[in-house]
């Protein structure tokens, strides 16, 4: 049986995030060097945003790349903007096959300008696109972003824009770099590591946390929609009781 009939169309979650996790193990345990681990995992990018928009998930948002990714071997980092270029231009037409707007937030002005070319091509080129938005976390670092939130929004307190009192959470979202994203429902995190690892933290404050020992590479549609039944197995209250929730609120 398809795993897909088992989910509940009415309760899929509209934003999912994805910590892609366990790429340099798979390679490791293949006698192969990271960049193979990371080549190899454009089948689980492919099939997971695929999955997502089946089911009718509006979101989806994939830990790319982090501030501290920087700090790896340069032959690395090299290799992987490479990739994150390459992989922009093969998926373009699946993009607007599927309907996909690609959308990107984190420190962009960091990664090599060609990179940041080819990124802002894609970018525009499906920005019309309404099934699914799917973002790409490049460079990010949430206390990073929250700093940044932070400098803004006291920015306009200090030009006379914006009054203390009017600072409330509402105020705080229109700052963040996801302001035109819905908060996170869902995230999972491949590989058996059971950290946020400074992602999205603002965002996934009510968040599912879904933690699978699945290594990325190997990470397929099954995996994905595994993830959905178990977050609709669980009841997200809110902070309120059991007795307090009401089907709508689930």
């Amino acid at each position: 049986m398809d795993k897909k009939l088992r989910i509940d169309p009415h309760n899929v979650p509209n934003h999912v995030a994805v910590i892609m996790d366990g790429n340099g193990r798979w390679a490791k345990g293949k006698g192969m060097n990271r960049i193979f681990g990371h080549r190899n995992a454009l089948t689980a990018v492919r099939e997971t945003i695929e999955a997502a928009a089946e089911i009718g998930t509006k979101a989806i948002t994939l830990y790319a790349f982090s501030t501290e990714n920087w700090n790896r071997p340069k032959t690395e980092v090299k290799a992987l903007m490479t990739l994150l270029i390459n992989s922009l231009n093969n998926e373009l037409k699946t993009f607007q096959e599927n309907d996909v707007k690609v959308n990107a937030i984190g420190s962009i002005d960091s990664l090599p300008s060609n990179a940041q070319k080819t990124l802002q091509s894609v970018i525009d080129k499906t920005n019309k696109n309404k099934r699914i938005v799917l973002t790409l976390a490049l460079s990010y670092g949430a206390r990073e972003e929250i700093v940044n939130t932070i400098k803004n929004i006291s920015k306009k307190v200090v030009n006379n824009e914006l009054n203390i009192e009017e600072i409330d959470e509402k105020i705080i979202n229109n700052h963040l770099y996801t302001f035109n994203l819905p908060d996170v429902d869902l995230m999972i995190r491949t590989s058996g590591e059971q950290r946020i690892s400074n992602f999205l933290l603002w965002q996934m404050a009510y968040a599912e946390l879904y933690f699978t020992d699945i290594l990325w590479p190997d990470f397929r549609r099954e995996h994905f929609f595994d993830a959905i039944i178990e977050y609709q197995n669980r009841e997200r209250r809110f902070g309120k009781t059991s007795e307090q929730i009401t089907p709508t609120e689930k």
